[in-house]
């Protein structure tokens, strides 16, 4: 039996459902523009009024209070999930639709960050980026290392006698540097206002003939680099593209529409925190319309560096987000599952859906397209000033 996916309000949601504090992103056609929301069972309360942008929100002393007290203060209430996810769904402009739950925030990923997907980096950059050679490398690189690479601590003196051993042996990569060296790799994925939330598609550009999606826990941070909640991310990668050559990195990563986030922020509280991230489990489940499927889980226990450590080598006094910031944690998924030929790995489809899910933090339900035939991106920071001054929310 095929497995279907579908963003309604039973998968978009946490098990728990509405128990924590759920803060999204709608674009309301009344007043031409997004307005954060809390979400409630009984419908989607605008927090416009006290807070113009989630920025200005998680910038906040204590965000959950923030949000609750603005609720209490009289909150518009825009109407029901259900109804703004078959908005969304169904691309109907005139209704009230969900975005991603990102604004001002700078978008953010660490990449090689857990020890399957570190080899996966390395296969690519050693085969220049051609799926047909990836699984005689692989096979190679795994029986030259003979090590578990998991549970080296990077920075420590046994990734440093590693180091020396793969130099000897003269596989060393870039890859393996920021996977076990002193330094994480993290690089922009997109620019500010630029991410895809649920129910819409996702962008692969169409020169691209080996990438795969990347199902992640992304980080909500202050300006100062305090940690206020989680949400799910699907950072898109073209291995064919960075496998070419590393500084192709920002073409392999930033595309039209090649970043989704989402559904919601669920912001720390009594029924969430730091040490529920570091035991999530992501779940990855893709259909695809020639019947393909696809699934995998990435633990976020198995991850190398620890959150707060990658949260603080992003914020802090060398580099500084005025207006916070949202961190993609990297991903364990890396699938070689055959797709078409044998040995040819997986690659994307058009028209293939992606589910990028955890019990704590729902679900977040792209289709893949061309990032060619996504809807181009036109309402950027300049449009987004000139609404809320419009709106008098400035």
């Amino acid at each position: 039996m095929t497995t279907t996916i579908t963003a309604d309000v039973a998968t978009t949601l946490p098990a728990d459902r509405y128990a924590g504090t759920l803060v999204g992103r709608v674009w309301d056609p009344a007043v031409e523009g997004p307005s954060p929301v809390l979400v409630r069972e009984d419908g989607l309360y605008d927090l416009s009024g006290s807070f113009a942008t989630v920025s200005d929100l998680l910038e906040s002393d204590d965000p959950v209070a923030a949000a609750r007290a603005a609720l209490g203060e009289g909150a518009p209430n825009l109407g029901t999930l259900e109804d703004a996810l078959a908005a969304t769904v169904a691309g109907d402009v005139t209704r009230v639709r969900l975005l991603s739950p990102l604004d001002l925030q700078t978008v953010k990923a660490a990449g090689v960050t857990f020890a399957v997907s570190m080899i996966e980096r390395v296969i690519e950059e050693r085969v220049k980026g051609d799926p047909d050679a990836a699984a005689a490398m692989r096979e190679e690189i795994l029986a030259e290392i003979g090590a578990d690479l998991s549970a080296i601590v990077p920075g420590s003196d046994e990734a440093t006698a590693l180091k020396a051993f793969l130099v000897e042996k003269g596989i060393w990569s870039q890859y393996l540097e920021v996977g076990i060296g002193p330094d994480a790799e993290i690089f922009t994925k997109g620019p500010t206002l630029s991410t895809m939330g649920t129910g819409v598609a996702v962008g692969v550009w169409s020169k691209s003939q080996w990438n795969n999606p990347e199902p992640e826990v992304v980080l909500a941070l202050t300006s100062t680099g305090r940690i206020v909640g989680a949400t799910l991310g699907n950072d898109v990668n073209l291995r064919d593209v960075e496998g070419r050559s590393a500084l192709l990195l920002p073409k392999a990563k930033d595309n039209n529409a090649s970043c989704s986030i989402g559904p919601f922020i669920r912001l720390f509280d009594e029924t969430f925190d730091l040490d529920t991230v570091r035991g999530l489990t992501v779940s990855l489940d893709l259909v695809g319309e020639d019947g393909f499927e696809l699934h995998g889980t990435s633990e976020m226990r198995q991850i190398s560096r620890d959150p707060e450590d990658l949260a603080a080598q992003l914020v802090g006094p060398s580099h500084q987000y005025p207006d916070g910031a949202a961190l993609m944690l990297g991903t364990m998924f890396a699938p070689i599952v055959d797709r078409d030929e044998p040995d040819r790995g997986f690659t994307h489809k058009r028209g293939d859906v992606v589910a990028i899910s955890a019990p704590e933090l729902g679900s977040l339900v792209n289709h893949v397209e061309q990032s060619e035939r996504c809807e181009p991106w036109v309402f950027g920071i300049g449009s987004l000033m000139r609404n809320l001054a419009g709106r008098n929310l400035l």
